[in-house]
C-alpha cells in the first residue's frame, strides 16, 4: 500500500485513463508522432490513438512537474525507497546510469561475474577497472565481498545480481552492511525481483535490505509492457545528482507515454491488489511446484535462499555416459514445439520457466500436464531409444549459464590472468595484435572480444580472461546445439591475442 497516504493515492490521476479521455477530445494533432493517431491509415491496432508526445498537460519526465513527478513518487512509496526514476529505455539504462554515475573513469569497482552485460559496457564506457566475484552456486558469498574489499581499498562501489536469471538469491542485507563499512554504495540489479516484497512467499526487494542503488524490470515478472522498469536510489552514499544526470543523458528524450501509462498500472496493481492476488498465485505455483517436483527424471532446482516464482526444470542422466542425456536444449524445443509451451530460455542441462501473476489456472496445467508427460516417456524408455532417440548432443557437467565457472581452481587462475583491461580501445588492442579463431582451437588463449548467450545476455568470455579449455569445449557445444552466440564478430570464431 501507498504508506498510509491512501487519500492522495486517490486523487491521483492515472496516465491510462488520462491518455484514453484526450483521445476523445477532439484536439487535432500537429505535432509528433507521425501516425496522428489515424488508426484507419495503417490498418493495425496497434494503440496509436494513445500515444503522444510532451504536449500541454501531459508533463515531461526530463523536467517532470506535475503527473510524471507525482507517479514515480508513488512508486517509490510502493517499493520503500527514497527516490525512484521512471525508465523506459529497460534495466540496461538503469544499470548504466547507475555504473557511471557512481565512478569516474578509470575507478576500480568490484563486480559479480555474472552481472549482465549491460554492465560490463559501463565498464567500456567509463573505463573502469573491474575486480571480478565469482557466484559460489549462483549466489554471492559476504564473505569474499568482505575478503576482496580489504585487499583492494580502491574500489570505489560494488555491482551484483540478485536474483538471478536462474532465481539464486545472495545475502543482501549482509553484503549491503560489509559494503558501507568501506563507504561506498551497494548497486542492486534486481531486474528480476519486481515482485519481491509483495507476499511472504518471495524475498523481501533490496530497498528494505540496506541497498543504495536498486534496478527492477516490471516487465520481466510483473504484468507490464516490455521495456519499463524502475530505477531506486536511497541513502548518502548514492551519488543521486550524478546518476539522475546519466538517466537524462542516456534515455529517449522522447519517452513513450503508452510505456510510461504501464508502469503506472503496473505499479497500481502492485500497491492496491498485491494481498489478494498474489494469494492466488503464490497457491497457483505452490501447487505446481509440488506436482513437478513428484517427477522421476525431470528435476526441479532451487538453492536455500531461491525465488520460486522461477520453474527451473533439469534434466537428469539417464545412464553412466554422456551420450545418454537429454538435454536442456531439447527439453526447451520439445514443449515449444510439441506442446506449444515458450520457455524463456535453455541450457545444456536446464530450462528456465518464468511465471507471473498473470498466469492462469489453464496455462499452468497445460506446463505440468507436458512435463509429466515428457517425465513419463524419458522413464520408461530404454538405453537403446534413448541413444538413439533422445541424446543428439553431448553436455558438459558444468552449467556455464549460471556458475561461469565451478572449480575453485580454475577461477583462481582465471581473475587472476588479467592481460588488459577490457576498457582499452579498439585501436590498442590492435596494436597488441589480434586473431579469429574457432572454439575448438581458442583454450588458453586471451580473449579480445565478448562472448555471451543471450538470453541470459551474462558474458561468458570476457576480453582479458584466458579463455579455459572447459569454456572452450563448451562454447563448440553450445553452437552445436543451436545456442545463438553473440558479442563475436565472426560467427563460429572468437577474437584473442596472438602473442597472450
Amino acid at each position: 500500500m501507498y504508506r498510509g497516504q491512501g487519500d492522495r493515492r486517490d486523487m491521483m490521476e492515472h496516465l491510462y485513463r488520462k491518455l484514453k479521455e484526450y483521445a476523445n477530445t477532439g484536439y487535432y494533432p500537429f505535432h509528433m508522432p507521425g501516425h496522428k493517431r489515424n488508426t484507419a491509415l495503417i490498418g493495425s491496432e496497434l494503440p496509436y490513438e494513445l500515444d503522444i508526445t510532451e504536449i500541454d498537460g501531459f508533463d515531461d519526465l526530463h523536467h517532470s512537474e506535475g503527473i510524471l513527478k507525482e507517479l514515480p513518487e508513488y512508486a517509490a512509496c510502493v517499493y520503500h525507497a527514497e527516490e525512484t526514476h521512471y525508465l523506459v529505455n529497460g534495466s540496461t539504462v538503469g544499470l548504466l546510469s547507475a555504473v557511471m554515475g557512481s565512478t569516474n573513469s578509470g575507478d576500480c569497482i568490484l563486480m559479480a561475474r555474472n552481472c549482465h552485460k549491460s554492465v560490463y559496457n559501463a565498464v567500456f564506457m567509463n573505463q573502469l577497472h573491474p575486480i571480478y566475484i565469482y557466484p559460489e552456486n549462483g549466489a554471492i558469498n559476504p564473505g569474499e565481498v568482505k575478503r576482496i574489499l580489504e585487499e583492494n581499498p580502491n574500489v570505489k562501489i560494488v555491482v551484483i545480481t540478485s536474483p538471478t536469471y536462474e532465481g539464486v538469491v545472495s545475502d543482501v542485507e549482509r553484503i549491503a552492511g560489509i559494503v558501507h563499512e568501506k563507504g561506498i554504495p551497494l548497486i542492486m540489479d534486481e531486474a528480476h525481483g519486481a515482485h519481491f516484497g509483495f507476499h511472504p512467499y518471495f524475498p523481501k526487494n533490496s530497498n528494505t535490505l540496506g541497498a543504495d542503488i536498486v534496478i527492477h524490470s516490471l516487465h520481466k515478472t510483473l504484468p507490464s509492457l516490455t521495456q519499463t522498469a524502475l530505477l531506486h536510489m536511497n541513502g548518502e552514499l548514492a551519488n543521486r545528482t550524478d546518476i539522475r544526470e546519466y538517466v537524462h543523458m542516456l534515455q529517449s528524450s522522447s519517452p513513450s507515454y503508452i510505456l510510461m501509462a504501464g508502469i503506472d498500472e503496473c505499479v497500481r496493481f502492485v500497491g492496491e491488489r498485491s494481498s489478494d492476488v498474489f494469494d492466488n498465485y503464490v497457491k497457483r505455483l505452490e501447487s505446481v511446484r509440488k506436482r513437478i517436483s513428484r517427477l522421476s527424471v525431470l528435476k526441479l532446482i532451487e538453492t536455500e535462499k531461491y525465488d520460486r516464482s522461477k520453474i527451473v526444470t533439469a534434466v537428469g542422466n539417464h545412464g553412466d555416459e554422456d551420450i545418454n542425456r537429454f538435454t536442456g536444449k531439447q527439453l526447451y524445443d520439445v514443449l515449444k514445439d510439441k506442446y506449444l509451451l515458450q520457455p524463456e530460455m535453455a541450457s545444456g542441462s536446464y530450462v528456465v520457466l518464468m511465471t507471473s501473476p498473470a498466469d492462469t489456472d489453464e496455462g499452468m496445467e497445460r506446463l505440468v500436464s507436458a512435463l509429466e508427460e515428457i517425465d513419463g516417456e524419458l522413464a520408461k524408455r530404454d538405453k537403446y531409444e534413448r541413444n538413439n532417440s533422445l541424446a543428439r548432443y553431448i553436455v558438459q557437467d558444468s552449467d556455464t549459464y549460471q556458475y561461469i565457472l565451478k572449480d575453485k581452481k580454475e577461477r583462481d587462475h582465471q581473475k587472476n590472468i588479467y592481460i588488459y583491461s577490457p576498457s582499452e580501445t579498439k585501436r590498442q588492442r590492435l596494436k597488441k595484435g589480434c586473431e579469429s579463431v574457432e572454439w575448438k582451437m581458442c583454450g588458453g588463449k586471451v580473449a579480445a572480444e565478448y562472448a555471451y548467450i543471450y538470453p541470459p545476455g551474462i558474458p561468458l568470455i570476457v576480453p582479458g580472461e584466458r579463455i579455459s579449455e572447459k569454456i572452450a569445449e563448451e562454447m563448440s557445444e553450445y553452437e552445436k546445439m543451436g545456442f545463438r552466440i553473440e558479442g563475436t564478430k565472426v560467427k563460429g570464431k572468437i577474437e584473442v591475442l596472438i602473442n597472450g
